[in-house]
């Protein structure tokens, strides 16, 4: 497994991290199984956050790995806090709170990466500021960052905020790649060319924030994945194309295809099935032509100005 330096951060981590907000779907055989089959393919990166299964998912995680202090040093935990039902919230209280039940439910002292879920429209930097000081200095978090923050919401957290911000998980796929086509049809009047994020994408590279894919197979929010869709033809055939030259699967490509743009991005994947995950993996020994990808980006129904 390739690796990449997370952000600005000195921490190493894999090309490839496993979201983790489905594990709940599994049984007690099938969670040790997917953990230790991740660790053996050097998938030690795993994404967390209080949410998922009502925060039953880090229990399940925690068990599965048989969570211990030899354990612990060998991963890297991410996790994510700040939505609550019917809201956001990035208060000091709750933040503080959040981690102290992740660390609980996870069954550790620390977090490797703490992000912020989501904007809050409430959100008081100063406090947000005061939240990080605290969970730095008491050890429970190394490293900060965000996710669907757009440049300026950004800026503004940074300007009280003394932490780098390492980390922006967005949404990203073949599919659903806004913030690239729109850095492609700059000036032009055709619907790619709308910028619906402040140029985020240019932004978190040129200020060293990894951007973390997430959902990337799915198109539209949640709509369903794009491989295998008869929605997709065009793509699906290049896809396949594509993956039959490498001798790999079209899960292979559709990650590949990520890792190829030169942002040294990190998916963020999200399926339980132990084949699929090992396909992911492999996306890291391929690296697209510059034709290939753009072949993709078209397929996927991309018109170049």
């Amino acid at each position: 497994m390739k690796t990449i330096k997370l952000g600005s951060s000195s921490l190493e981590v894999p090309v490839v991290a496993v979201g983790c907000m489905r594990i709940n779907s599994l049984d007690k055989n099938e969670a040790e199984r997917f953990v230790q089959t991740a660790l053996e393919q050097g998938a030690n990166f795993f994404d967390h956050a209080d949410i998922y299964g009502g925060g039953t998912c880090e229990e399940i995680f925690a068990d599965a790995i048989h969570m211990n202090s030899d354990v612990r040093e060998q991963i890297i935990l991410q996790s994510k806090c700040g939505i609550r039902q019917g809201m956001f919230d990035f208060s000091k209280e709750h933040i503080l709170n959040s981690v102290d039940g992740i660390l609980k439910r996870l069954k550790t002292d620390y977090l490797d990466v703490l992000l912020l879920h989501r904007p809050d429209a409430l959100v008081e930097p100063e406090e947000v500021a005061e939240a990080f000081d605290q969970l730095e200095s008491s050890g429970k978090v190394r490293h900060f960052g965000v996710s669907n923050q757009n440049p300026m919401q950004i800026q503004l957290l940074k300007k009280f905020v003394k932490q780098p911000i390492v980390a922006n998980q967005l949404q990203l796929s073949i599919t659903n790649a806004t913030m690239i086509s729109a850095g492609i049809n700059v000036n032009m009047e055709n619907e790619s060319a709308v910028n619906r994020d402040g140029s985020v994408l240019d932004f978190c590279r040129l200020n060293d924030i990894t951007v973390q894919p997430w959902s990337p197979f799915q198109y539209g929010f949640f709509e369903g994945v794009f491989l295998g869709n008869d929605k997709f033809p065009e793509l699906n055939q290049k896809i396949d194309e594509i993956a039959g030259k490498y001798g790999v699967t079209n899960t292979t490509i559709a990650i590949a295809w990520l890792l190829r743009h030169p942002a040294n991005m990190q998916p963020v994947i999200g399926t339980m099935n132990l084949e699929r995950l090992q396909d992911c993996i492999k996306a890291s020994d391929v690296t697209l032509t510059r034709e290939e990808w753009y072949e993709i980006y078209r397929a996927a129904g991309n018109i170049l100005p």
